[in-house]
């Protein structure tokens, strides 16, 4: 399984206002909560080329974020022809390719 990272945690244990009754209690810090994405997980594709169909694991996709549709995309390579492949991603599939595991690369405009 792969982790995606949330938003850091902090747990307070102890009496309310912070004065603790007793030593064992004070302030429990926590890192990032990892939330498991199944190793399973797999990805519908085609290939404009060959006009291959097939599943592809996470790992086979690159996702990349820019700063308009055209600069936002993923790609991967076609298992039957080996050509390189190049889609457009919209806001559904960044949704399902980072929630599944893919890796994303934010691009930033140079000045």
């Amino acid at each position: 399984m792969h982790p995606t990272y949330l938003m850091p945690a902090t747990v307070r244990t102890g009496a309310p206002g912070g004065t603790a009754p007793n030593a064992a209690a004070a302030t429990v810090r926590t890192g990032p909560v990892p939330v498991p994405v199944p190793a399973a997980v797999r990805f519908r594709a085609a290939c404009p080329e060959c006009r291959g169909r097939f599943e592809l694991a996470a790992g086979a996709l690159r996702l990349a974020i820019g700063a308009s549709r055209r600069t936002t995309f993923y790609t991967f390579t076609c298992p039957q022809c080996a050509a390189p492949v190049r889609k457009p991603a919209g806001e559904r599939i960044i949704e399902l390719l980072t929630g599944g595991g893919v890796r994303t690369l934010r691009l930033h405009a140079t000045p």
